[in-house]
């Protein structure tokens, strides 16, 4: 704190040019520091601004950057699960087709070679149905052919654990609600088709006019009934994918939310209020001419001494 001292007599030491120094020096150093607040629109440029305020606001930062990374990894699970959920939509189609095929053999105005034409183009559906879960593909990685699995990092705690979200699309997920627990839709390789035991797609091309096999009166019904609960069996495993993207959607949301609010919290800690930094800037400028003027002045009071000692 400056004060005002008489003497000024004593032209050695010439206090008032001190103070008017050190009051020209301050309103510089304050000028300075409101045009980098201007300037840069932070308040806070370096940990010596607010020790407490930096601390804070890196931490929120560092907090914000993990939750714009979870989001990343949400969109990954959503587009992921909409590209399960619309390949598992065109596998139902096909199967709905296939089952049309069979419905219709099953009449009686159906002969032998009606019958047998019919199978074989149920059968193209059914490579169709392989050709399809051959290219439902994200990241490099098969997503229904019963082996994916994966774990999205949605959020993290407070201590920084991860939080996950499982997409399980593997064979033995009991969450599909499939009776038989063994749900594959590798209609040319496997013998369970669609969580069906038994269901075997390859021998709608054993069909023929001698052995009309899954296609002759004792067995159609079958074939029909197993058609169905494999219609089902694709349905329910698209209602578990369902409820995957509600819950990623809703997590989207969130974070989007928690971003903004982040944000928000570390600007009104870190940027600067302009208005009140330009009203500061005028105020310092304003001290700074003063302090110049003054100056000016405590270095003339000094000659006025001097010509005491003039002979």
């Amino acid at each position: 704190m400056a004060y005002a001292v008489g003497g000024n007599a004593r032209i050695r030491t010439n206090i008032a040019a001190q103070n008017a120094y050190n009051a020209l020096d301050t309103s510089a150093k304050d000028i300075s520091l409101r045009q980098l607040r201007l300037s840069t629109g932070k308040r806070i440029n370096n940990a010596a601004d607010d020790v407490a305020g930096y601390i804070t606001s890196r931490a929120l930062s560092a907090r914000n950057g993990s939750l714009k990374a979870s989001l990343k990894a949400v969109g990954d699970a959503q587009n992921s699960s909409y590209i399960i959920m619309d390949s598992l939509e065109n596998i139902g189609d096909l199967l709905n087709s296939i089952k049309s095929n069979v419905a219709t053999a099953a009449s009686g105005a159906m002969g032998t070679d009606e019958k047998v034409a019919l199978a074989k183009a149920a059968y193209r559906l059914v490579q169709q149905v392989q050709t399809v879960v051959s290219s439902t593909v994200f990241g490099g990685r098969q997503l229904i052919d019963g082996t994916f699995s994966a774990d999205f990092v949605i959020g993290t705690m407070a201590n920084h654990n991860l939080l996950t979200l499982a997409v399980d699309l593997t064979t033995n997920n009991v969450d599909f609600n499939v009776e038989s627990n063994n749900f594959d839709l590798n209609s040319l390789n496997v013998s369970s088709f669609g969580g069906v035991s038994g269901l075997d797609m390859n021998v709608f091309n054993n069909v023929s006019s001698t052995d009309l096999g899954i296609f002759s009166k004792g067995s159609i019904g079958q074939t029909l009934l197993s058609l169905a609960h494999a219609i089902d069996n694709v349905s329910k495993v698209a209602s578990y994918v369902g409820g995957v993207v509600n819950r990623l959607d809703s997590q989207e949301v969130i974070i989007n939310s928690q971003i903004v609010n982040y944000n928000a919290a570390i600007s009104r800690i870190e940027d600067s209020d302009v208005a009140k930094e330009q009203l500061e800037l005028v105020k310092s400028q304003f001290l700074q001419n003063a302090s110049l003027s003054s100056l000016t002045q405590a270095n003339q009071n000094t000659q006025a001494f001097l010509q005491l000692l003039q002979r």
